[in-house]
């Protein structure tokens, strides 16, 4: 099991981010110009954590708090539309344990976390291969129309694997927060699977 610990900067949002999924976000508040700018040249990941309480933007007086887990993110396309506004795509990477934060520089929150390991090899059930299919159909919907570019996933795609699959229903699930974040710290890709799958139930339901 992975333990190692680190310290890395922190981008708090009402939604959050999965391995492997992908993150679009404009950015124009100085601090995380700052933020995205250093990532950038230093080719470094920054942790997108869901926020508890508080605002995305920085407000005068307002003390957010953050939930336990979070995720990796890691910088794959990078614009500069102007010079206080940037647009990047981003990928998420490893899970994390936020163990402590802290306000660094400009108002960015650092965070000491500790990683969590990657999914292990979990063979999709069989009874979980509808959902596999309709991601595929997705897929290949949109290569056929040109459009792979604009999915939000990038190959290589795992359709054969809990992890992958229970990951790319959680990021678009309508779901409260602490449903989330209890679906990104599960150890088991196929428990997470079958989480994903009654929530995904009961909405139809």
């Amino acid at each position: 099991m992975d333990t190692r610990s680190d310290h890395i900067p922190l981008f708090p949002l009402s939604h959050g981010l999965f391995p492997d999924g992908l993150l679009p976000l404009n950015i124009f508040e100085p601090r995380y110009l700052d933020l995205i700018k250093r990532c950038q040249r230093e080719q470094t990941p920054f942790g997108v954590v869901w926020l508890r309480e508080g605002r995305e933007v920085q407000v005068p007086g307002d003390a957010p708090s953050f939930f336990d887990f979070g995720c990796l993110a890691h910088i794959r396309r990078y614009t500069e539309l102007q010079p206080a506004l940037l647009q990047v795509l981003c990928q998420g990477g490893m899970r994390f344990e936020l163990l402590q934060t802290t306000r660094g520089p400009y108002g960015v929150w650092q965070g000491e976390v500790k990683y969590l390991p990657a999914d292990p090899d979990a063979p999709l059930p069989p009874q979980f291969q509808p959902l596999a299919d309709r991601l595929g159909q997705t897929i290949a919907q949109a290569q056929v129309r040109g459009m792979g570019q604009r999915l939000p996933w990038s190959p290589p795609y795992h359709l054969d694997q809990c992890g992958w699959v229970a990951n790319r229903y959680a990021e678009a699930l309508l779901a409260e927060p602490e449903t989330k974040v209890a679906w990104l710290r599960e150890p088991d890709p196929e428990w997470r699977l079958r989480q994903v799958a009654a929530t995904l139930e009961n909405l139809r339901g």
